[in-house]
């Protein structure tokens, strides 16, 4: 299933809106000046008459993709998450979500991945802002192959959809015949003794914690969530119930985001140990990217470190 391919998602968005606008004429594309980043601009270049750029004015880029849903477009809105969700949030659930306008989010650049533009631009609690608004549906892909699959699904749906996108090239962890179901989550290893959930293009390292713990002699199942809302609940229940223990694995805050969704769901239902792997409940510094998830608690040795911790919680009980 893995392969050692590195492919940025923001590559893999551009040129799947490309194919979502040869295939449907209502497709528009919003950009707040940033298409260069976000990969809009191959939309720019193919379809001009549906690209609008509205420059660093992302409150009123989302009012107007909320007019463009009235009158029958699909819009794709494009900027850095921290803008789509901090800077417009007041636009995003006023005029958007409360609503339920057919508008597409697209949120690149989402946690650490603007690394170099430091705090302010990091976008660290952005999946606890909108997992907590009604009527939203969050998708967090786990690599480029998954957005491509992605596109035409959300697409489709009828509805407000937040899609957070990385900025930095990824493992490709899915092969080209992978179908993505929106709120199913998808078993990338099976097994018995625990589960590692992970989200997003951390998944690529969850995999390689993962063989660490198999070389010890341990059978760890691994799961990728991509749908944080509406949330697979059973495929959690199952981890919960099969495996016993669960490591929740996010480039994230640990506050409000995957490893709180599914402590949600598993004290709800069926209480089990659940260890968060996340970014501390701080800002973050600026540097390189992979040094930066090293350095706020999202390396590999971390993960398999609280593997080992929700083991011997899950031995205790």
């Amino acid at each position: 299933m893995r392969t050692q391919k590195m492919i940025a998602q923001r590559e893999a968005y551009g040129a799947g809106l490309v194919e979502l606008g040869k295939a449907n004429p209502n497709v528009a594309v919003l950009d707040a000046d940033v298409s260069n980043s976000t990969r809009t601009l191959y939309f720019a270049k193919e379809f001009p008459g549906r690209f609008f750029n509205f420059g660093i004015a992302e409150q009123n880029m989302m009012a107007a993709a909320a007019g463009m849903a009235k009158g029958g477009l699909i819009p794709f809105v494009n900027t850095f998450s921290f803008l789509a969700t901090y800077r417009a949030a007041d636009q995003l659930r006023t005029s958007i979500v409360y609503p339920k306008l057919n508008v597409k989010v697209a949120a690149t650049y989402g946690g650490l991945s603007d690394s170099f533009d430091g705090p302010t631009h990091q976008s660290i609690a952005d999946v606890a802002m909108v997992r907590a608004m009604p009527n939203l549906t969050v998708v967090v892909p786990a690599d480029a192959v998954e957005v491509a699959k992605a596109l035409p699904v959300l697409a489709e749906l009828n509805g407000p959809v937040w899609l957070r996108l990385s900025r930095n090239p990824s493992p490709v962890i899915y092969n080209d015949d992978f179908q993505f179901t929106l709120g199913k989550a998808t078993v990338l290893r099976e097994g018995t003794d625990l589960t590692l959930i992970g989200c997003g293009t951390i998944s690529g390292r969850v995999l390689e914690a993962a063989d660490l713990l198999g070389h010890e002699g341990l059978n760890p199942r691994v799961i990728s969530i991509s749908t944080l809302k509406p949330l697979d609940e059973e495929a959690i229940l199952s981890a919960a119930r099969e495996t016993g223990a669960i490591v929740t694995v996010e480039e994230h805050s640990i506050v409000g985001g995957l490893g709180a969704a599914v402590s949600e769901v598993v004290a709800d239902q069926y209480p089990c140990p659940v260890k968060r792997v996340g970014i501390p409940d701080t800002f973050a510094d600026t540097g390189p990217y992979e040094e930066l998830l090293d350095k706020f608690g999202l390396s590999v040795d971390n993960i398999v470190k609280a593997a080992k911790e929700a083991l011997a919680m899950k031995e205790r009980r």
